[in-house]
C-alpha cells in the first residue's frame, strides 16, 4: 500500500503535527489517507464510537483525514500509571498493568503481530497510510526489540521523512547522528529531512539546507516556520506550556500532578486574550488565582499523595474555603471527594487502600476493575456539552450534579458554581460553557463578560495543511510517496 512515515530525531519534534497536516492536505489532493501508530505512549487519549481507547493524536489525525477513529489506527496503547508501570491497552481494550521491562521482554513477538493486523485493518479504510512514529529510531537501548518506528517501516515497506526541531538547538548534529546510527538497510528508507520550528524567514536557512543535503544525501522537503496558536491538541504531556500574557485579567491555575493524563482539556485557555494558564507544582507558586483546576491523572492515589506532601491539598482546600473556584475533571473531580476507597488495587496495585480526598465535594468513589470508556452528552445549568469519560471506579455524590443526560447524572455543582467536579473530558471545548464558567469569574471581579473564542478544529486542520503546504517542495513529496524516488 501507498504511504508514508513520519520519524522524529527526538519526542516533541512535531511529528504529530506534520502528520496530522498531511492527512488533510492528502485529503485535499483527491488522495484517501489513513492514520496511524504501531505504539503510542500517552495519557492523552481518545475515545472512539465504538467506546474503545486510542491515542489521541490518531484520533485527530482520523478527523483530519475524514475518517470515524479505529482502535486499528494504534494497536498499542501504553499509559503509565506510576512506579515504572504501564497500563497496557490493545485495540483499544485494557488488558493489564505491566513494568516497562517486562513489557520489553514478554510483548514483542505480540506487538508485531498486533501491528501487522493493524495495518492489515486500517489498509481497507483508505489509499495512504500516514504513519507516525515515537521518539527516535537510534534508542540504541531499546532498538533490538523496537516496533515503533524502522520495524513498522519495515512491516508497512514504505518511505520515511525524518523531522528535527530547530527550536531546541542542535539540529544538525541530531539528524546527522539519527542517521548515522541508523543500520544501512534502514537509512535507505529516509527519503527526505523535515525541519521543524524554524523562527524567520526560511529563507535564512538555505546555507544550512544546502550542507544538510551535501552531507547527508538527503533532500530537505520541507523548512516549517513556527507556527503559534494552531490549536492542534498536544499528544502527551511533553506538551503541557503556561500561557502567560501581560495584560491578562484571569489568573488560572492548573496543577500539574505527576501523572497528570488528558492534559490538553486545558488547552482551549490559550485562545482567550485575557487568560493566564499557570501549571504549578509547589505550594510556593500557588499565587493568587483567580480559579483552579486539577485535571485528569493516571494514578489518583499517587497524586493525592503528591498534593498532600507538597501542601498543595491544604492550600487547595483554604483557597476554597475563602470563596474561590475550583473544578476538577476526572482524576482532578475524584480528588476533590471525601473518601477514595481502592478494593481490589485497580488504582494503586495495592487491594485495599483506603484515603482520605481534599474533602471539596460531598462524595467518595469507589475504584472498580472495570473501565468506563464513553462518549457524553449532557446538559450543565442549560448549556449542553459533549465529551468523553475514560476512568475507573463510580463516584457516589451527595449534591445537585454537575451534568444531567436523562438517567444519566455525572460530576458535582455547588450551588453558586464556584465549586464543581466533573467525568468529562474535553469539557472547555465546549465553547458556550467555556465562556460561562469564565463569564462567572469575571463577574465576581467586575469585568465585562465577553464572547468565547470560537475553536472549529476543521479550520484548524485546513490551517496546519496550509501551513505545511506551502513550504513543502510537494513535487518531491509526492514523488517519494508514489515511490517514484
Amino acid at each position: 500500500m501507498r504511504g508514508i512515515m513520519i520519524q522524529g530525531t527526538s519526542s516533541d519534534a512535531g511529528k504529530s503535527f506534520v502528520a496530522t497536516a498531511l492527512c488533510r492536505l492528502l485529503l485535499q489532493k483527491g488522495y484517501r489517507p489513513v492514520p496511524f501508530k504501531p505504539q503510542n505512549v500517552s495519557n492523552n487519549s481518545y475515545v472512539t464510537a465504538d467506546g474503545k481507547e486510542i491515542g489521541r493524536a490518531q484520533g485527530l489525525q482520523a478527523e483530519a483525514a475524514g475518517l470515524e477513529a479505529s482502535p486499528f489506527m494504534n494497536p498499542i496503547l501504553l499509559k503509565p500509571s506510576g512506579n515504572g508501570s504501564s497500563e497496557i491497552v490493545l485495540f483499544g481494550e485494557r488488558l493489564e498493568v505491566m513494568s516497562g521491562m517486562a513489557y520489553r521482554e514478554s510483548y514483542y513477538e505480540r506487538a508485531v503481530a498486533a501491528i501487522q493486523t493493524g495495518l492489515k485493518e486500517t489498509a481497507k479504510l483508505g489509499d495512504t497510510l500516514v504513519i507516525e512514529g515515537a521518539g527516535s529510531p537510534v534508542e540504541m537501548n531499546l532498538k533490538k526489540r523496537e516496533v515503533v518506528n524502522m520495524k513498522t517501516a519495515e512491516l508497512a515497506d514504505i518511505p520515511v521523512l525524518l523531522i528535527a526541531d530547530i527550536d531546541r538547538g542542535g539540529l544538525f548534529a541530531s539528524v546527522v547522528g539519527t542517521l548515522a546510527l541508523l543500520e544501512e538497510v534502514e537509512r535507505k528508507r529516509v527519503k527526505g529531512i523535515i525541519v521543524n520550528r524554524f523562527h524567520g524567514d526560511p529563507a535564512h536557512f538555505e546555507d544550512g539546507k544546502r550542507w544538510l543535503e551535501e552531507y547527508t544525501g538527503v533532500p530537505v522537503l520541507a523548512v516549517l516556520p513556527f507556527l503559534p496558536g494552531h490549536a492542534l491538541e498536544g499528544e502527551d504531556s511533553l506538551s503541557i506550556r503556561d500561557v502567560r500574557r501581560d495584560q491578562a485579567d484571569l489568573d488560572v491555575a492548573v496543577i500539574r500532578l505527576p501523572y497528570v493524563s488528558n492534559g490538553s482539556d486545558i488547552e482551549p485557555f490559550a485562545f482567550e486574550e485575557d487568560v493566564n494558564v499557570r501549571w504549578i507544582q509547589t505550594e510556593k507558586a500557588f499565587g493568587q488565582p483567580d480559579a483552579v483546576i486539577i485535571p485528569g491523572t493516571k494514578s489518583t492515589l499517587a497524586d493525592l499523595h503528591f498534593l498532600k506532601q507538597t501542601g498543595l491539598a491544604e492550600k487547595i482546600s483554604t483557597y476554597a474555603e475563602n470563596g474561590g473556584t475550583v473544578i476538577g475533571l476526572c482524576g482532578g473531580f475524584q480528588l476533590m471527594g471525601n473518601m477514595l476507597v481502592d478494593p481490589d488495587g485497580s488504582d494503586t496495585g495495592i487491594a485495599g487502600s483506603i484515603e482520605k480526598g481534599l474533602g471539596l465535594i460531598p462524595a467518595d468513589t469507589i475504584f472498580e476493575k472495570n473501565k468506563t470508556i464513553i462518549r457524553t452528552k449532557g446538559m450543565a445549568s442549560g448549556i449542553p456539552l459533549s465529551g468523553y469519560e475514560i476512568h475507573f471506579g463510580q463516584t457516589i455524590v451527595n449534591g445537585t450534579p454537575f451534568l444531567t443526560d436523562g438517567d444519566h447524572r455525572d460530576g458535582y455543582r455547588s450551588h453558586d458554581g464556584r465549586i464543581c467536579g466533573t467525568y468529562l473530558h474535553h469539557l472547555f471545548y465546549n465553547d458556550l460553557f467555556r465562556a460561562d464558567w469564565l463569564n462567572r469569574i469575571r463577574r465576581t471581579k467586575g469585568l465585562e463578560e465577553r464572547l468565547p473564542a470560537a475553536l472549529n478544529r476543521n479550520g484548524t486542520y485546513d490551517a496546519i495543511a496550509a501551513h505545511v503546504e506551502k513550504h513543502l517542495d510537494w513535487p518531491v513529496f509526492e514523488a517519494v510517496l508514489e515511490r517514484q524516488r
